[in-house]
């Protein structure tokens, strides 16, 4: 199908389901010393739908529940490893060695089993996409379709765009508070050397072993990332102890992209045969800094049954109001 372009400001366009409380919840025991947080809301008879967060280590929230009909969809929700309320948390030390992606599919698939679904609609946005479909493409029977959103394939020349520079130049005053912990531990003479790795630099700077070095970094790095995500500046979030999330976010996030995911041979375009069958809608905001649309425009190509919406007045960010409309409007098509 070929991509479609949201009409923009004007349309109409719907809000997100009304607020629910989970019906069921636990802890699971994913081996490794790791226990993750999970909760169903929704109809306990509907259709089973997983929600992927972000990051990774963004964790999820009471606003995630909305995205689907709560009459319909037996709406799953999981802290990935070492975030949110699964334990233990990053920011208390947890072990970053058994943090990978492939631990995080093989979570996913525990989870599937501990609750007797036999198959589900996964649902991914950022870093949710990616580890939707490296999910996906390990379990392809298990999956009924897609919804991904902001489209993340974790490539190298993904990471150098936002994390070493390329993003700056939209963004040069938002940049200045990224580098500053750099410049303070490193002087601007190496720092604005055009070999110098801004990743494997805050990977030093996270885990120095200096609580405050580590903290002023988390936070600069985290703020990057939510300072962009959105076409229009939004107000902070509230509730929730920011540093703690930060430290998580940050820990978390880079661990990953300086292990470049841990993806190894296993890159996302090179095994789309395996879900080439799987329908899937693909929505991503035209003016994305975090994860450009040409992610998502590369996705779309490799894969003939997915449908692209680009949506005109949007950034990175699922809350929104186009990006938020069509995610809707896809998780409406898939109900039963």
């Amino acid at each position: 199908m070929a991509p479609t372009t949201d009409p923009g400001r004007g349309a109409a366009r719907r809000a997100p389901y009304p607020a629910i409380e989970p019906h069921d919840s636990g802890i699971l025991d994913v081996g490794d010393g790791q226990h993750v947080y999970w909760e169903c809301s929704g109809n306990p008879d509907g259709a089973p739908v997983l929600f992927v967060h972000g990051g990774p280590g963004g964790g999820t929230t009471p606003e995630h529940r909305r995205m689907f009909d709560p009459a319909a969809y037996r709406i799953i929700l999981l802290d990935q490893r070492g975030c949110g309320r699964s334990t233990p948390h990053v920011a208390d030390g947890a072990d970053l060695t058994v943090n990978t992606t492939w631990h995080l599919v093989d979570d996913l698939e525990r989870l599937r089993e501990h609750l007797g679904v036999e198959e589900w609609l996964v649902f991914g946005g950022s870093w949710g996409s990616t580890l939707a479909l490296a999910y996906a493409q390990e379990h392809p029977s298990r999956v009924r379709g897609l919804i991904l959103r902001g489209v993340f394939l974790c490539r190298p020349s993904e990471i150098d765009w936002f994390y070493r520079g390329g993003a700056a130049h939209l963004f040069p005053d938002v940049w200045e508070g990224y580098l500053a912990p750099l410049l303070a531990a490193d002087g601007p003479d190496a720092v604005h050397q055009p070999a110098y790795d801004h990743v494997a630099a805050y990977h030093r700077l996270l885990h120095c072993g200096d609580p405050q070095v580590e903290l002023e970094a988390a936070r600069a790095w985290t703020r990057w990332e939510t300072s962009t995500s959105t076409l229009l500046p939004r107000p902070a979030g509230a509730g929730g102890d920011p540093d703690r999330f930060a430290l998580a976010f940050a820990r978390i996030e880079n661990h990953y992209f300086v292990h470049d995911a841990f993806l190894g041979g296993r890159a996302i375009l090179d095994r789309m045969d395996r879900i080439a069958h799987l329908p899937a809608v693909i929505v991503h905001g035209r003016y994305d800094v975090v994860c450009p649309v040409a992610s998502a425009w590369e996705l779309h190509a490799a894969w003939p049954g997915s449908e692209l919406h680009i949506v005109s007045d949007a950034g990175h960010a699922m809350a929104e109001p186009g990006t938020t409309h069509h995610l809707l409007e896809a998780t409406d098509r898939f109900r039963p």
